[in-house]
């Protein structure tokens, strides 16, 4: 579809995302979710066309890496830059947070000419998204009370229980892969632990592809071994999801099995719900002692499982002996990110590309998150920006 027509038929979609925090996808209608995908796709047509998509001549978008990050945190950059946003870091360790500065005022105080805050907190199990919402909390009251001209809004980069900028990136490839969203309904979606040389990996990719893709009338199957479960209510609303849209959800404990005809592929190492339970705790109280002792416990039981690495066998039970490889990366790469892992090299290698494309859209998912936070008409300044055509680069 040309990009004129894939945003006159953005009027036709109604939705609640204007002045609207993106923190879970299952939060967000189905309508919502189709919108962002089809603003992302909109401003990458516009990007490779060379028109400029700025809507902001000045502002500040507020990046806060709580964990360590490298695709996320230069997406967030470039879907800042995209909009004509300059970004600043919130080093924690350089601010007064350091010294006891609370969320309330470190909230209002960033925010002066802040349009948008991006936060990624996935360390604390039951922490990182309340944490977020602590955040839009004391947002909303500097801005009530008038010391805020505008209430930044918020994009979720990764917290406890999801990472959307991540699911909705993956959702949209799979759109381009399969060729609509449509299309996806009946395909089968492994989402499955695979082995990997550490041991403290976050719920929330697994936790974000159960949620989101139970939307969209996929079998999904949730593979891992026994005792690697995730939250629970989370999964229930995967559940719940996949029999409101007229798909399946399946849990199961081989690889094996779970791999056979499957379309789509996603081998992932995630922590058990209950280790990153006792994680937490033992991170909140600053115990060195126990994380390691925690550590080698799990590292030894991972080991019981080095036979959940995604290899030309399990492929070939796929199928076509061709399903849709994906991963959020970096995989843990056997013989060449580690000695053993999640993926066996041969197969990724054959899918590496295809993983790079994946990662690309995650710049205009969350570019398209904020666009359609601050416009509550996106269709007409797309528009707008299309018919200016402003060269992003040239004369």
């Amino acid at each position: 579809m040309k990009t004129f027509q894939k945003i006159e038929a953005l009027n036709n979609i109604k939705t609640n995302l204007y002045k609207k925090d993106f923190l879970l996808t299952w939060e967000k209608s189905k309508d919502d979710l189709i919108a962002i995908i089809e603003v992302a796709e909109v401003l990458k047509q516009m990007r490779e066309l060379n028109i400029s998509a700025k809507v902001f001549d000045s502002g500040i978008a507020v990046s806060n890496f709580r964990d360590n990050s490298t695709r996320t945190r230069f997406s967030f950059a470039s879907a800042s830059n995209l909009l004509g946003l300059a970004v600043q870091d919130l080093d924690e360790t350089k601010s007064q947070i350091a010294h006891g500065e609370t969320v309330r005022e470190t909230a209002n105080m960033i925010s002066f000419m802040s349009d948008f805050i991006g936060i990624r907190d996935d360390m604390y199990l039951g922490e990182g998204n309340k944490y977020m919402r602590e955040v839009g909390d004391a947002l909303d009251e500097g801005f009530d009370m008038g010391v805020l001209p505008v209430r930044p809004g918020i994009v979720n980069l990764q917290c406890d229980i999801d990472h959307p900028t991540q699911s909705m990136a993956d959702l949209t490839h799979l759109k381009n892969q399969f060729g609509s969203l449509e299309k996806l309904k009946g395909k089968k979606m492994v989402m499955s632990w695979a082995y990997s040389p550490s041991y403290g990996k976050p719920l929330s990719v697994p936790q974000g592809i159960i949620g989101l893709m139970s939307r969209f009338g996929m079998d999904i199957e949730l593979a891992y071994p026994e005792g690697y479960e995730l939250i629970p209510e989370v999964v229930e609303i995967a559940k719940k999801n996949s029999q409101n849209s007229g798909g399946t959800f399946k849990i199961s404990h081989s690889i094996e099995e779970a791999m056979r005809s499957a379309d789509i592929v996603y081998p992932k190492s995630w922590a058990p719900f209950h280790i990153m339970q006792q994680r937490t705790q033992l991170l909140k109280n600053a115990d060195a002692t126990g994380l390691k002792e925690l550590e080698k416990t799990c590292l030894v039981n991972n080991a019981n499982y080095k036979n959940w690495e995604y290899d030309k066998a399990k492929m070939k039970t796929t199928k076509n002996a061709d399903a849709l490889y994906m991963h959020c990366l970096p995989a843990d790469i056997s013989g060449v990110s580690c000695k053993e892992g999640e993926v066996n090299s041969d197969v990724f290698d054959k899918y590496r590309i295809k993983t790079y494309l994946q990662a690309g859209y995650k710049p205009y998912v969350i570019a398209a998150m904020m666009f359609t936070n601050k416009f509550k008409n996106p269709a007409s300044v797309l528009k707008t920006l299309m018919e200016r055509k402003q060269m992003r680069f040239g004369v």
